[in-house]
């Protein structure tokens, strides 16, 4: 069967593909960008470094005053650092000193063991006859710094973009089809009126008509009872149901009355509650919709031959209700565990794949409780667990 619900993955990885091809091409590009700055970089703080050599070598001079223009002061960019052979700092460049004079030393002997790190110092050489040196510590300007992280921050704010796109889609796409779906809810809801209008009626006059047995249409009177509870399931899809107090226990064994005269006579329903009266918030149409499908998918998955479990306990903090419904069918394949509740999502040859996707909105969206498969083993069962919130007085 073919599932109308299920999004062809392939566009999302082309999409993820196109990304990846960007965030590549943008890091390979500015790394590329980087490195020519590097190179320029090094070849200025060489000519730095060889002005400053020959100003301390050279007589005075005009020459010398376009030296310090053109060459030394035009680097306003790369932090400097000039030091005496035994490393004590003589002056700087490009670097926000403290305020404070008194840290200037600390501050600059910090920074000359961080520039050790990034570049090996260029060594002056002032009087070859003394050996008298100096050495120039340097490090890459800030905007090395930010260029290498600027693609890093630009594919961030691509995914960003993308991410809040992808997430309007979707509560678009997702808003669209439950309109879609609302609007054919109440549309059945209308057409189903006339026929269970009819069927009242029938039934009214087959309660006054002696030769019909009584227990034949006290069952059908059951049926179209369930007729009109489906139609109003369908008429309040849309709206917040109303939720009050019910005892579970009736609420379960209304359902497993009712399904075990209409299924299988070799499907057995056991169900397993100590307490009498469990008082829990819910729409009872609607939860009992949720037990019913779950019992349905049971007895197709053991083909009508097997046994239905329905355990109820509490919680380990006694503010909730769990509810376990266990079968001896054919189990759920591990591959599908994670895709059971997903609208489409079907075993059988006919349907929709509608009816857990249903329930888990009615458990979690509507009963504030929880719904997942508890364990599912392959020719042995599977259990499906519903969690549901106690009823509480005060709230």
């Amino acid at each position: 069967m073919i599932n109308i619900y299920e999004r062809s993955p392939v566009i999302n990885w082309i999409l993820l593909a196109i990304a990846v091809l960007i965030g590549i091409a943008s890091i390979i590009y500015t790394n590329s960008l980087v490195n020519r700055i590097l190179f320029q970089e090094e070849r200025q703080i060489a000519l730095f470094a060889k002005g400053q050599e020959f100003l301390a070598t050279a007589e005075p001079s005009e020459n010398l005053n376009f030296l310090m223009e053109e060459i030394i002061a035009s680097n306003n960019s790369i932090p400097v650092i000039l030091t005496d052979e035994k490393g004590n700092p003589i002056g700087s460049r490009n670097l926000e000193l403290p305020e404070k004079t008194s840290q200037h030393q600390t501050f600059l002997l910090e920074e000359i063991a961080k520039m050790k790190k990034e570049h090996t110092p260029i060594v002056l050489t002032l009087d070859s006859a003394s050996n008298m040196k100096q050495f120039v510590y340097y490090r890459n300007s800030s905007l090395v710094y930010q260029l290498r992280y600027f693609p890093y921050v630009q594919l961030t704010v691509i995914l960003i973009f993308f991410t809040l796109v992808y997430s309007l889609f979707s509560y678009s796409r997702k808003a669209e089809q439950n309109r879609v779906w609302v609007g054919l809810a109440k549309e059945t809801a209308h057409q189903l009126g006339t026929p269970l209008s009819s069927l009242i009626a029938w039934v009214e006059y087959l309660n006054i008509d002696e030769n019909v047995e009584k227990e034949v249409v006290i069952e059908l009177e059951k049926d179209v009872k369930r007729f009109e509870t489906i139609t109003a399931r369908f008429s309040s899809i849309g709206s917040v149901p109303a939720l009050k107090a019910e005892n579970i226990k009736e609420v379960l064994e209304e359902c497993v009355n009712y399904l075990q005269k209409r299924v299988s006579s070799k499907v057995s329903f056991l169900l397993h509650i100590k307490d009498d009266e469990i008082p829990v918030p819910m729409n009872k149409s609607l939860f009992e919709w949720v037990i019913e499908n779950l019992c349905k998918n049971a007895v197709d998955a053991m083909n009508g031959v097997g046994y239905i479990d329905i355990y109820v306990s509490h919680t380990k903090d006694d503010k909730g209700l769990v509810i376990d419904i266990k079968d001896t069918g054919k189990g759920i394949p591990k591959s599908k565990l994670k895709t059971v509740f997903r609208p489409g999502f079907t075993t059988k040859k006919r349907g929709w794949g509608l009816g857990l996707a249903l329930a888990k909105r009615i458990v979690e969206n509507y009963h504030d409780g929880k719904i997942f498969v508890l364990r599912s083993e392959i020719d042995l069962g599977t259990t499906f667990r519903i969690i549901l919130p106690l009823f509480d007085a005060k709230s």
